[in-house]
């Protein structure tokens, strides 16, 4: 471990067995399902969340609370002299406008990151200041370093089905009826500081083309192209409790991508609540000037999950 202690949450689909193993600080996301609340990776299992899910259950997210928060925080700081917090995007959640009012009482010794990621693309922020502690940068300039480069990401994910969207308020009963008849798909894309319409299209096939292409077009304009030779994006293929559907679109990935490891990940369940589960997702994030590198723990403990 390096000098600055590294935290975040299971937005960044980091679990509580990976943070331990790669010395990560960890604050489990809470939902209240059916009145009751759970804690992500505490007393609830993503096979549980999803079977809730699939019944219909009454599912929101929540906050973890300040005593919750600055006990982690607190934690962290018995090992190391400062800190650096990563929560889930400001623009997706307000846990992380609370953090920085918490940070207040802490002196300057925990910077809080707002850099706009979430799922897979914090999970490269949180590796990516593990590796900048352990070279000696100190907790300010990890944080002005992750805000600078905030918008070299992308995330873009198809909907299965409107049911989750409608039941949420975001569509209407006929539009998702009329999306179901078409076998329309809906695309949705994170750019930092929301989750917006991207476009729709008829089936999965129209729909992941049209991802690849759009994370190819995001890599050529944005991040400066990636040499097959010498990648310098990570690229992930992401989940709402669809494995196998997972696996095939890392193949195509990889057609498109060549050079590239393309890893598979699971969507949080902050965002899988909303959209309901058979969603796939691209994402992309340009490898930072002393990150994580390839041939990190990054890399190496993102492995195939199971449906659980």
């Amino acid at each position: 471990m390096g000098s600055v202690a590294v935290i975040t949450d299971t937005n960044s689909g980091i679990t509580l067995s990976e943070a331990e193993k790669a010395g990560i600080f960890l604050i489990p996301m809470p939902f209240t399902i059916n009145g009751r609340s759970y804690t992500e990776g505490i007393d609830l299992t993503h096979e549980e969340f999803y079977k809730m899910l699939n019944d219909n259950a009454d599912i929101h997210t929540s906050q973890p609370t300040a005593g919750q928060i600055m006990e982690v925080w607190d934690k962290a700081l018995r090992v190391c002299e400062e800190a650096v917090y990563i929560p889930m995007s400001s623009g997706l959640s307000g846990s992380c406008q609370s953090a920085l009012v918490f940070a207040e009482n802490y002196g300057g010794k925990v910077q809080v990151v707002d850099n706009h990621r979430i799922s897979v693309t914090q999970r490269s922020s949180v590796y990516d200041a593990l590796s900048l502690s352990e070279g000696g940068m100190d907790a300010r300039s990890i944080k002005n370093l992750l805000e600078a480069t905030k918008s070299d990401n992308s995330i873009y994910i198809m909907v299965d089905t409107l049911k989750y969207l409608q039941k949420g308020g975001r569509v209407t009963a006929a539009a998702a009826a009329f999306a179901q008849i078409l076998n329309l798909k809906p695309i949705l894309s994170i750019q930092g500081e929301k989750l917006d319409s991207f476009s729709k299209c008829r089936g999965t096939k129209q729909a992941k083309t049209i991802m690849i292409n759009a994370i190819k077009n995001d890599i050529e304009k944005r991040f400066g192209g990636s040499d097959e030779n010498r990648p310098s994006v990570w690229l992930s293929a992401v989940h709402s409790n669809d494995e196998k559907s997972a696996i095939e679109f890392r193949d195509e990935i990889e057609e498109t991508f060549p050079g590239h490891s393309i890893y598979i990940d699971r969507l949080p369940l902050s965002i899988s609540c909303h959209i309901g589960p058979g969603s796939l997702a691209i994402a992309c994030s340009k490898i930072l000037d002393g990150g994580a590198k390839p041939d990190s723990s990054f890399m190496n403990t993102i492995v195939l999950p199971t449906s659980a």
